[in-house]
């Protein structure tokens, strides 16, 4: 750091950035966007702004305290003050002359730093409902937790080893003068110092993905083999479907699931960045998207929403607006999607649970809640990754279908499919229903001629019949199936809808929408790829 006062461009800087999330109510990362993109600052310059900035966030309160005000809503109109701190913090010169400090005592912020700094929940900055939640989740353990929200995040990477290993990778970054080494997990890096490791020529390659470690523990978890077939159900950007992918080797077929298109698109960029060309995207707009997967995945990731408490010290903002009717609300949504997304999974195949949240109110007691009501599945291991260790926090849990599960049919597999684990084709499908009609053809004939009025709809079932038999005088494709006729379709294009024409009313009155809390992803009406 600096041994004189900031200059007036960055005292300016600041108070612009700061303006913009206290005043306009927009996310830090935004206001970082709004002002990085239009001005040209080298790299340690902003650096510089983004770790004075982040701290004021972090510890919010102690700043407030610090510079003579009890109440966060009362400092924010008052930045120049928050700025003067700043300088107190890091014992540089207090400048002089700031617009609304007249009244800035020096010698009595320092006195009132002296006490923040003995009082646990400012120097930490904890705000008052977190730590009453944190206290009625974790007891004892969330002391050992709380310093670190004070703490600035440490940066790691992720090889991607479609395209390089670890070793190379780190001699790569080494020849654009960025250091790293190496973390316990086996694609982990952590880069030193702050390099703008987005502007190298490495990034450019999709060489690595910036990822946190706990992040990178979810995918090892699931753990997927090439050629399985795995949906990442609440994909956002995609950070851990890109993993995925490369544990994969590329093989086999991942979709991607979300409720937002427009982090689909950011994942299919970064995908072709990566060279993940196993991954294709659906968005949630229906449930039928949902439904249509139904026992068909050898693993599912449900990374679903939730209070973020693992990642406070990357999103610092977000913890001073009390969060406690939120995370009511979270929970619910949470249930509601293990609950029914948890049918994707295959009998005999693997459900990753996650969060990133170190609350057992959204980890464990949901995974307890779920089991006790859904007997077909059998938990297999759980961890919590706690911020203490060096990373962000978070919690996963393993568990497996049986494969004598009780509720085969509602999971969308039945027989010999289901206990081997392949999916059904779609012939099979269309075979199953065929062999009803030909039930309702037979029972025509055997009715007398008068009650046969719709002979026509007989004669063109039989026809249908021939059809899917084999039989030499096969008929061209009608309408109906060139409509459920499976497409090819490149991952990575723009890919039609493929609705059905002539839904019903009742059919329609009976869909409902998903919740729009959702991380998932898809295009709705798509085959799968098998």
């Amino acid at each position: 750091m600096a041994s004189y006062s900031l200059s007036d461009f960055k005292i300016r800087l600041i108070f612009s950035i700061l303006t913009e999330v206290f005043d306009a109510g927009r996310s830090l990362d935004k206001a970082y966007a709004i002002y990085f993109r239009k001005l040209k600052l080298d790299n340690d310059e902003q650096a510089l702004i983004v770790s004075l900035v982040n701290d004021v966030f972090r510890r919010l309160n102690y700043y407030t305290y610090v510079a003579g005000y009890k109440k966060i809503k009362d400092v924010k109109k008052h930045i120049n003050k928050i700025i003067c701190v700043i300088h107190l913090v890091h014992k540089w010169p207090v400048p002089r002359g700031l617009p609304d400090c007249e009244d800035f005592s020096i010698k009595d912020a320092k006195a009132r730093m002296e006490e923040a700094d003995n009082i646990p929940n400012l120097k930490y900055g904890c705000p008052v409902w977190l730590d009453e939640f944190g206290k009625k989740e974790l007891g004892e353990k969330w002391e050992a937790e709380k310093p670190c929200f004070a703490k600035e995040p440490r940066r790691f990477i992720r090889a991607n080893t479609l395209k390089t290993t670890r070793k190379e990778l780190m001699e790569i970054l080494a020849a654009e003068n960025i250091t790293t080494r190496e973390c316990p997990l086996p694609d982990a890096l952590e880069v030193l110092g702050t390099p703008a490791i987005f502007k190298t020529v490495a990034f450019k390659k999709g060489l690595f993905e910036q990822q946190d470690t706990g992040s990178q523990e979810i995918p090892l978890f699931l753990d997927p083999r090439p050629g399985n077939k795995v949906i990442d159900a609440c994909a956002g950007a995609g950070g851990k479907t890109l993993y995925l992918s490369a544990l994969m080797k590329g093989r086999g077929s991942i979709i991607a699931m979300d409720d937002k298109q427009w982090k689909l698109d950011d994942l299919k960029l970064r995908a072709r960045r990566a060279g993940a060309y196993n991954i294709e995207t659906r968005l949630i707009d229906t449930t039928k998207v949902i439904k249509r997967q139904y026992g068909k995945a050898d693993c599912v990731l449900l990374d679903v929403p939730c209070s973020g408490s693992g990642v406070l010290k990357r999103n610092p903002e977000t913890k001073w607006t009390d969060g406690t009717d939120t995370i009511r609300e979270l929970i619910q949504i949470q249930a509601d999607i293990l609950s029914r997304y948890s049918k994707m999974t295959k009998v005999g195949g693997t459900l990753v649970y996650s969060t990133c949240s170190i609350f057992p109110c959204e980890d464990h007691n949901q995974i307890a809640a779920f089991l006790e009501n859904n007997p077909d599945f059998e938990l297999l291991d759980e961890k919590t990754v706690y911020p203490s260790a060096g990373g962000d926090g978070f919690y996963m849990a393993k568990l497996k279908r049986k494969e004598n599960s009780g509720n085969v049919q509602s999971a969308g597999t039945c027989g010999e499919d289901s206990v081997t684990g392949t999916e059904k084709p779609e012939e099979v499908k269309e075979n199953t229903e065929t062999k009803t009609e030909i039930t309702e053809a037979e029972a025509l004939k055997n009715k007398p001629e008068a009650e046969t009025e719709n002979s026509g709809t007989v004669t063109e079932k039989t026809e249908s019949v021939k059809e899917v038999t084999g039989s030499p005088k096969e008929k061209p494709e009608n309408n109906r199936e060139k409509a459920n006729r499976k497409e090819k379709i490149n991952p990575w294009t723009e890919k039609p809808a493929t609705g059905k024409k002539g839904t019903s009313d009742k059919n329609k009155g009976t869909e409902t929408r998903p919740r729009r809390i959702r991380r998932t992803s898809g295009k709705p009406g798509n085959t799968e790829k098998n």
